[in-house]
C-alpha cells in the first residue's frame, strides 16, 4: 500500500443494516470499502490480492467466518483477518486463532473498536500463512 493509498477493507455480513453500518464506519475513518453479503461472494472477488484487511462475521449462511478465513489462507491471502461476532466462546477463540485470524470483536460493540483493530493489524504488517 502507497502511503497516499487509502487502506482497502473488504467486509462480509449477510445483514444489510451492518454492512451499511460498517462501510459508512470505515469510510468515514479513510478507509476504501467493499462490503459482500456472503463470505463465497468476498472468496469470489478477483482483487483480493490488493486487500489490507478483512473483516468478516462469524454467522453467516453457507460459510461462517472462521470457514471464509481459513480459505482465504489456503488460496495464499495474507492480509489480518478480524472476525466479528455476536457470540463469544473459548471454543471459537482457538478456532479463529488456528486458521490465522488475528482479532475479533464483539457485536454490537464495534465503532471505534473495529477501526483500531483494523489500523493495529495492518500496521503489524506481518504475513499469515496458511496453518
Amino acid at each position: 500500500m502507497s502511503a497516499l493509498a487509502k487502506p482497502k477493507v473488504y467486509v462480509a455480513d449477510d445483514d444489510a443494516d451492518v454492512l451499511g453500518s460498517l462501510r459508512f464506519l470505515l469510510e468515514a475513518d479513510g478507509f476504501d470499502v467493499r462490503t459482500f453479503r456472503s463470505g463465497n461472494a468476498l472468496l469470489k472477488a478477483s482483487d483480493r490480492a490488493a486487500v489490507d484487511c478483512f473483516v468478516v462475521d462469524y454467522k453467516m449462511p453457507e460459510l461462517n467466518g472462521v470457514e471464509v478465513a481459513d480459505r482465504l489462507r489456503k488460496q495464499g491471502a495474507t492480509a489480518p483477518v478480524v472476525l466479528i461476532t455476536g457470540h463469544y466462546d473459548d471454543r471459537l477463540a482457538a478456532r479463529a486463532a488456528a486458521v490465522g485470524i488475528q482479532d475479533f470483536l464483539l457485536k454490537p460493540l464495534l465503532d471505534d473498536n473495529l477501526v483500531k483493530r483494523i489500523r493495529k493489524a495492518i500496521a503489524n504488517d506481518e504475513p499469515v500463512t496458511a496453518p
